[in-house]
C-alpha cells in the first residue's frame, strides 16, 4: 500500500464574527441535508475532513465513519435509536472520533467504506458504520445495529462500541495489521476482475446477454427474488442485444429477449414500484411480484428509467411505456426542479417518521374522493379492504391501459388530494452526476417521442451544470460534485466527467433538431471533458481510470469501480462516450482510448455480465456500429423525424429503431447515412434516408 500520505480535506472550524468558533457537533453548516439531520444529535460528529483524522491521530482513539444519505429509511432508525440517545452518544464521544458522511456526497468515500465492510461481513447495505485507525484504514465495520438485544443475532450498538474500544487499545498491532490485509486487498480491486487482456467479441455479447436472461423471472419480472431493484443499464443492453441482426436471425433469441424486456418494463410499470398516482419510480421494492416498495424516489433512478422506457417504446410501441416516460417527467418537472434549472437529489421514503404514509390509500378515501366511480378504480387498481401494506394499499395497475387512460382524471383528482397531506422531505442538493443523467436521457427521449420542450429542458440544465459545478482553468476542465445555496463543493470525481461527457454527446446528437441551429457546441465540451479525465484519473501502469486524481490524500486507497451499481460505473460511461467519440471525430485518439479500456472487459463480461450492463451496451453499439445521419439542411430534420419515428402528433405504429446521432456536415447534400464507419452515398430523400434507418 506504501507509506499513508497526510490526510488533506475540507475544513473542520467555522468562523463567527471574525473569531474561529469550536463546536462540539460540525455539521449544521454542511450541504448535505443527511449531514444537517444530524446536527442536533449528541454525538460530536465531524465531517469527512483532515482535521477529524489529525484529532484522532492526537487523541489516540478509532475512527467511526457513518454513512447514509437522506431518504434512507433505516438510517433514520439507526439515529433515532442510537445517536439521538445521550447515552449511546456519550459512549461514542469517549471513545472515537465520529465523521458523518453522505454517500451521494462523496460516493468515493462510501465506496472504499462498503468495499472493506463487505469483505468483513459479506454483505453491505445502508446505514453503513465503519471503523477506522486513525490514518484511515478500515479494520472493521456492519450496516445497521439494534440499540438492544433483540435476539436476532445481531450485536447491541452500544456494545458493539465497547468491545472495539477495548480491542483498539489492548490489541492495537493485531487491528492495524488486520488494516493492512484489507488495504492491500481492497488495492487489488483496482486491477480489472479475470482481465485476460482481450476485448470482448460480438459471440460474448449474444452469451452474455443469454446469462442475463437465464436470471429473469419469468413470472414477475426483474432478475432476482426479492428485494427487487429496476436494473435501466440490464435492459438498454438486451434491448441493444434485440436490435442486432445476430437476435433478428435467431428467432429463439429474439423471442426470448421480447419475453424478458417486456415482462420486466411492464411490472415495474403496473406495480408498486412505480407511482400510480403521481408518478415517478420508487427505489426498489421489497417483494417479489412488485407490490411493496421501498418508498424513496431518487433522482438516478428516474433519470435512467426515462431512457429505458423511451427506448423500449421506440421497438414495442407499448403506449404505457410512453404514459410511463411522460408521467415520470411531469414528476420531475412538478416536485424535483429547483429554480435553477437543476433537479434535486431525492425525496425521504419516509413521511413524519413514517414509511410510505403520503403514498397509500384506504378505501374510504377512494370513495370520498371519487364516489360512483371509486369501485371500477378499486378494480382496476387493486384496493381493497384488507390492503397490501399495513391495512392500507398501494395502488397497483391491474387493468389494460385502456382502463388506465380512463381513469386519468381520477388519478389526477387523488393527486391533488394526496398534495394536501404531509409530504416526504426533498433533498435540495444539486448533485451534477445526476443530473448529466437526467440531461442525457431528456434528450434521448425528447427525440423518440417528437418532444422538443424535453431537450430544452435539458439544454437548460446543461447550462446551469455548465455554469455552477464546471470552470475552466488554462484550457482544462475542473469540475465540482455538489451544488448548494449558490455554492459548489466537493472535487469531481471520474464518475463526474463521465456522466457529463455522455450527457453533452447525448445533447449534441439531436441539438440542431431541439434547439435549432444555435446552440452550444456539445461535442466540443464533451472531448475537454475527456481530456480532462486523462490527465486526472487514467492510470499510467495499467488498464483502466480511478474513481479520484492523485492529489486525493484522504483516501486510504486509490480505487477504480469497475461494476454498475445504483449508477453506471465511471469505466462504462467512459467506454460509452470513446464509443461515440470514435464515430463523431476524426481524431484517431478516442478510438485508441476506447480499444486500451476495452482490454478490462474481456473476463468480466464471460463472468458478471450482469454487473457491467453498460459496458455490455456500448461493446454492443459499437460492434453493431452507431447511427449517425449527416445533414446539410436543419429544416428537413422534422420531416425526417417523423418517418422515422412514426411521431406527428399521435404515436403510429412504425418499424423499430435505435436512437441515432445527427450530424451536421456541409460537404452532404441532403442527408447521409452512416452505420458505425461506414457511409451510404447521400440521397436527398427523406424517405430514402429513412428507409435506411428503420
Amino acid at each position: 500500500m506504501g507509506k499513508t500520505k497526510p490526510l488533506q480535506g475540507q475544513t473542520c472550524t467555522y468562523r463567527l464574527f471574525g473569531k474561529v468558533r469550536a463546536v462540539s457537533n460540525r455539521l449544521a453548516q454542511e450541504s448535505s441535508l443527511y449531514l444537517r439531520q444530524h446536527a442536533e444529535n449528541p454525538v460530536h460528529w465531524w465531517p469527512w475532513c483532515a482535521e477529524a483524522f489529525a484529532e484522532a491521530k492526537k487523541l489516540n482513539k478509532p475512527v467511526l465513519v457513518s454513512v447514509g444519505y437522506s431518504s434512507c429509511h433505516w438510517c433514520h432508525v439507526m439515529a433515532r435509536e442510537s445517536f439521538e440517545q445521550s447515552y449511546t452518544a456519550e459512549l461514542m464521544n469517549k471513545h472515537f472520533v465520529c465523521i458523518k458522511v453522505d454517500r451521494e456526497e462523496k460516493p468515493e468515500v462510501d465506496k472504499l467504506m462498503m468495499d472493506a465492510v463487505q469483505m468483513i461481513q459479506g454483505q453491505g447495505g445502508w446505514p453503513l458504520n465503519c471503523f477506522c485507525l486513525p490514518d484511515g484504514r478500515p479494520f472493521f465495520g456492519g450496516t445497521y445495529f439494534p440499540p438492544e438485544d433483540r435476539g436476532q443475532g445481531q450485536v447491541p450498538w452500544p456494545q458493539l462500541l465497547m468491545r472495539v474500544a477495548d480491542f483498539y487499545h489492548s490489541n492495537k498491532n493485531e487491528l492495524a495489521a488486520n488494516a493492512d490485509a484489507i488495504a492491500k486487498n481492497l488495492t487489488h480491486l483496482t486491477v480489472a476482475p479475470d482481465a485476460n487482456g482481450l476485448a470482448p467479441t460480438p459471440p460474448d455479447l449474444i452469451e452474455a446477454a443469454k446469462r442475463i436472461c437465464e436470471n429473469h423471472d419469468d413470472t414477475y419480472g426483474g432478475f432476482s427474488g426479492a428485494p427487487k431493484f429496476p436494473n435501466p443499464p440490464v435492459i438498454d443492453f438486451l434491448l441493444g442485444i434485440r436490435a442486432t441482426k445476430a437476435a433478428d436471425n435467431d428467432r429463439a433469441l429474439a423471442t426470448r429477449l421480447d419475453a424478458v424486456i417486456t415482462v420486466t418494463l411492464g411490472a415495474m410499470a403496473r406495480g408498486g414500484l412505480y407511482d400510480q398516482i403521481g408518478g415517478g419510480f420508487h427505489r426498489y421494492c421489497v417483494d417479489r411480484d412488485w407490490t411493496v416498495p421501498h418508498f424513496e424516489k431518487m433522482l438516478y433512478d428516474n433519470a435512467q428509467l426515462i431512457g429505458t422506457y423511451a427506448e423500449a417504446w421506440a421497438r414495442y410501441r407499448d403506449p404505457l411505456y410512453l404514459a410511463v416516460v411522460e408521467e415520470t417527467i411531469e414528476w420531475l418537472n412538478r416536485e424535483m426542479l429547483t429554480e435553477s434549472g437543476l433537479f434535486a437529489t431525492s425525496l425521504d421514503a419516509d413521511t413524519e417518521h413514517h414509511e410510505g404514509t403520503t403514498y397509500i390509500w384506504k378505501p374510504i378515501e377512494i370513495v370520498e374522493a371519487l364516489g360512483e366511480q371509486a369501485r371500477e378504480f378499486a378494480q382496476a387498481y387493486g384496493i381493497t379492504d384488507q390492503g397490501n401494506f399495513e391495512g392500507a394499499n398501494i395502488p397497483k395497475l391491474r387493468g389494460n391501459i385502456k382502463e388506465r387512460e380512463k381513469f386519468k382524471r381520477a388519478r389526477e383528482k387523488l393527486l391533488r388530494i394526496r398534495e394536501q397531506r404531509p409530504q416526504p422531505l426533498r433533498d435540495d442538493k444539486i448533485l451534477l452526476g445526476w443530473n448529466a443523467l437526467v440531461i442525457k436521457n431528456l434528450a434521448k427521449a425528447g427525440w423518440i417521442f417528437g418532444r422538443k420542450d424535453w431537450v430544452k429542458l435539458a439544454a437548460a440544465a446543461e447550462n446551469s451544470l455548465w455554469k455552477n459545478l464546471a470552470h475552466e482553468s488554462r484550457g482544462e476542465i475542473n469540475l465540482f460534485t455538489t451544488w448548494y445555496k449558490d455554492k459548489a463543493s466537493g472535487e469531481g470525481i471520474m464518475t463526474n466527467y463521465a456522466s457529463l461527457a455522455e450527457a453533452e454527446l447525448a445533447l449534441g446528437a439531436y441539438a440542431d433538431w431541439g434547439l435549432g441551429t444555435q446552440h452550444t457546441d456539445y461535442l466540443g465540451r464533451a472531448k475537454k471533458i475527456l481530456e480532462a479525465v486523462e490527465i486526472k484519473f487514467r492510470d499510467p501502469h495499467a488498464v483502466g481510470y480511478f474513481m479520484v486524481s492523485e492529489n486525493r490524500e484522504d483516501l486510504s486507497v486509490r480505487q477504480k469501480d469497475w461494476f454498475d451499481n445504483a449508477v453506471p460505473s465511471g469505466n462504462s460511461m467512459l467506454l460509452q462516450a470513446y464509443a461515440q467519440l470514435e464515430v463523431l471525430s476524426e481524431e484517431t485518439i478516442h478510438s485508441k482510448h476506447f480499444s486500451d479500456l476495452s482490454k478490462a472487459y474481456g473476463g468480466l463480461v464471460k463472468n458478471v455480465p450482469h454487473g457491467v450492463a453498460h459496458a455490455l451496451d456500448a461493446f454492443t453499439r459499437q460492434a453493431t456500429g452507431w447511427v449517425v445521419v449527416k445533414y446539410q439542411r436543419a429544416d428537413l430534420l422534422d420531416q425526417l423525424h417523423e418517418k422515422i419515428t412514426g411521431v406527428s402528433g399521435t404515436n403510429s405504429p412504425t418499424k423499430a429503431y435505435r436512437p441515432l446521432i445527427l450530424r451536421p456536415d456541409d460537404s452532404v447534400v441532403g442527408f447521409q447515412i452512416c452505420i458505425g464507419k461506414s457511409c451510404l452515398n447521400p440521397t436527398e430523400s427523406v424517405e430514402i434516408a429513412s428507409d435506411f434507418i428503420s
